[in-house]
């Protein structure tokens, strides 16, 4: 069973919720964690025949049925309209996120996928210092690292999401959302060491890759081009992958991004650690926008979510793309079975 917060109000996340449950049965139970009236409205709004169950306290979601959407109620803070920020819902959409943790850690979910946030909209609300989803929940289980990877689908999750394909390129990220000139401090050998074994235990453990190969990129053009374009391959990048190799960790690189993500040196890669978010996922999104998603390594539960932002422009349209939120919905239940 899977929590599924429905994100920024305002945006396509109660969309998505009601169009996943009038598309057809998903692969796993699906509990939307939102308010039952906006998501009520979006269905009427989106001409879909969708019944929004309310569970009850301790009331057990029922089994999987086309047209039917259980959720777990959080109340919004005030009235949400397709496209129009109101930062009075920023603890409305926290809650939603801390209803689903708490479902997990207490064995009610076996997993959460969530709709994209505002992360704007959170921080004019009063809550300094907020960087996205995934150091919330990095926060929330108190853990001292995770990893942000998104990956495109597999052919499993292909065939659930209706998309062809046959193999996923999936990419981590050294650093997340920082600003690029804040990035080269922020990759130290310490925090490469932690990150690459995260990567790689957790390939083991929930994607079921025995023995996983991972490549990584290099900082600087040319992975630094032997110190004349910059020292960060030879001072921290090169030294950290050589003892993590020492322990039997099987790493390519460091390698220039801009060669890294040709068929040749992926062929038989399981993922790709990029130093910087727009160094990796341009190149990710490219090969499979809307067919991949988001995963969270590192944290005692599992959680995907979906590889877009709120498009307040298309909420309320009923011009939203499901694919990437069947993916990971998809992802999710494929983790959980291997994590059990």
């Amino acid at each position: 069973m899977l929590a599924l917060t429905c994100g920024e109000p305002a945006g396509i996340g109660p969309d998505l919720a009601v169009m996943l449950a009038a598309g057809g049965v998903p692969p796993a139970r699906v509990v939307a964690v939102g308010d039952p009236v906006l998501l009520a409205e979006r269905a009427t709004l989106l001409g879909l025949g969708v019944e929004i169950h309310t569970l009850a306290p301790g009331e057990s979601p029922p089994l999987p049925r086309r047209g039917v959407l259980p959720v777990w109620p959080v109340a919004l803070r005030s009235a949400a309209h397709p496209g129009c920020l109101d930062v009075a819902n920023a603890d409305h959409v926290l809650e939603t996120l801390d209803v689903a943790i708490d479902a997990c850690q207490r064995g009610r979910a076996d997993g959460m996928v969530t709709a994209p946030l505002h992360k704007g909209v959170i921080l004019d609300a009063g809550h300094v210092g907020f960087t996205g989803h995934t150091e919330y929940l990095r926060d929330a289980c108190g853990v001292q690292e995770v990893v942000m990877m998104l990956a495109t689908d597999s052919a499993l999750h292909a065939r659930e999401a209706g998309w062809p394909g046959e193999t996923a390129l999936r990419v981590a990220l050294a650093t997340t959302h920082l600003p690029l000139r804040e990035v080269a401090d922020a990759i130290t050998a310490p925090r490469l060491e932690r990150l690459l074994r995260i990567l790689h235990a957790d390939l083991q453990r929930w994607f079921g890759v025995s023995a996983p190969r991972i490549a990584v990129c290099g900082l600087n053009p040319h992975a630094g081009e032997g110190g004349h374009l910059g020292r960060e391959e030879l001072d921290v990048i090169i030294p950290a992958l050589e003892g993590l190799r020492a322990e039997g960790l099987a790493l390519d690189g460091p390698l220039p991004a801009d060669t890294l993500f040709t068929p040749r040196h992926l062929e038989g890669v399981d993922a790709v650690l990029a130093m910087y978010h727009d160094q990796g996922l341009p190149v990710l999104k490219y090969a499979g926008f809307g067919r991949a998603a988001n995963i969270t390594l590192g944290l005692p539960l599992v959680r995907t979510s979906v590889d877009h932002g709120t498009a307040l422009d298309l909420a309320g349209t009923g011009r939203a793309d499901l694919g990437s939120l069947r993916v990971a919905v998809a992802l999710a239940a494929e983790m959980a079975g291997r994590g059990v």
